[in-house]
């Protein structure tokens, strides 16, 4: 392995690693846009506060993936990491099926969709842990692949049940049975990983350590989405949900960025000049998002309708959230790598402080998106600090590649 963390393999494989999340994140947004346009506000804010609630209860998928990716390089046995996968999925089906209800009745949403969108999330857990055998063995033109598929396996059905008239409820069922259908293919596309390494010293324990820092990242990401639902209108937190389509562009548009240097940023010869690439990486990708969608964002009204007109002239600030976000994510990625998770606190305490700030003071959507882009944007420098520093990792026992 090159010791540039910056080097062609790693520039092609972000690049198709780019092409697979782009395809995945264009179905996504296309799905959030069409939904918006033909739920209209009160409908669209149940339908994307559900997509909310998905995605911070898939937390652990997201952990699973990136502990599979960092123990696989370090020369954990894929079998084992593979049964760890299933005892994650099951253990989140139990507290999915906990938590219907709980969510049905706080948001004031349709159980059946509630169940759709919370019971897909251990599918998820399945994706994600056949995702982090790929990254972690650098196959990354396989994750591309997968990631495509998964995004266009889940939106199509979706979709087409929106054109056909359907609501939020037969939309996420049938969106959970695309998740299904692309776990299956991940599967099968990971096949056997070349690799028959020994029994590692990790389990589910591993994945929650690694989840809280996910976790609160993911909460940062989607707690104004939510808040907006209990503070605002409902005309007016539709608005906001589809401002915040401009911040999940800019934060899960550069994943790549982190997802083809995590396996260097756990290498210990690497990773402390990778997490400075990619942080870098990450500032200057921002900066061009903010701009492109304070250019673009005129042409809102005509792509989701006039009704989202108000929200066009902020939604710059919503892509500075999501700017934010991911440059926040590029420092606990490398948290996780270097088994550093306490520096997850800092994301805890800034998540205090933003729901704090957006339940007491946010009555509007531009006080809500001020108040995320200033704890988002002061949590991640903050965080930043601490990783640009050499990162030291003493694994348990390391093969070279």
């Amino acid at each position: 392995m090159s010791t540039r963390p910056v080097d062609r393999s790693a520039v092609a494989g972000m690049t198709m690693v780019t092409a697979g999340s782009m395809t995945a994140n264009v179905a996504g947004y296309l799905l959030q846009v069409l939904a918006s346009r033909w739920l209209g506000p009160a409908g669209y804010s149940e339908f994307a506060t559900l997509l909310g609630a998905q995605l911070v209860l898939a937390v652990p998928a997201l952990a699973l993936q990136t502990v599979v990716a960092r123990e696989l390089v370090h020369g954990a046995s894929a079998d084992y990491l593979r049964r760890l996968e299933r005892r994650c999925a099951a253990i989140v089906a139990v507290v999915a099926a906990v938590l219907v209800p709980v969510i049905a009745s706080v948001f004031d949403v349709d159980v059946i969709a509630t169940v759709a969108a919370l019971l897909a999330v251990p599918v998820l857990v399945l994706l994600a842990g056949e995702q982090g055998l790929l990254q972690g063995s650098g196959r990354f033109k396989e994750l591309a692949l997968v990631l495509g598929f998964a995004g266009v396996a889940k939106v199509t059905p979706g979709v087409v049940v929106l054109a056909l008239g359907g609501g939020a409820a037969p939309a996420l069922v049938v969106c959970a049975i695309g998740i299904g259908v692309a776990a299956a293919f991940a599967q099968l596309i990971a096949g056997r990983v070349p690799r028959d390494g020994e029994k590692p010293a990790v389990s589910v324990t591993s994945v929650l350590t690694a989840s809280q820092v996910q976790l609160a990242l993911i909460a940062m990401s989607s707690a104004d989405l939510l808040i907006a639902r209990i503070v605002l209108t409902e005309h007016d937190s539709g608005l906001y949900a589809l401002g915040a389509v401009a911040t999940k562009a800019a934060f899960w548009l550069p994943q790549a960025v982190g997802v083809v240097l995590y396996p260097r940023m756990a290498h210990p010869d690497h990773s402390a000049r990778a997490v400075r690439s990619a942080l870098a990486v990450l500032v200057g990708l921002g900066a061009v998002m903010v701009i492109g969608v304070a250019l673009a964002a005129p042409l809102a009204p005509l792509i989701v309708g006039d009704d989202y007109r108000p929200i066009q002239g902020r939604l710059w600030a919503f892509a500075l959230d999501g700017a934010c976000l991911a440059l926040l994510q590029g420092a606990l990625l490398a948290a996780i790598a270097g088994k550093r998770t306490r520096l997850a606190l800092i994301a805890w305490v800034g998540l205090g402080v933003e729901v704090l700030l957006m339940l007491t003071l946010a009555a509007s959507v531009t006080e809500l998106i001020s108040i995320a882009v200033a704890t988002a944007a002061v949590t991640a420098v903050v965080a930043c600090i601490p990783t640009i520093g050499p990162v030291h990792i003493t694994p348990r026992k390391f093969r070279r590649q």
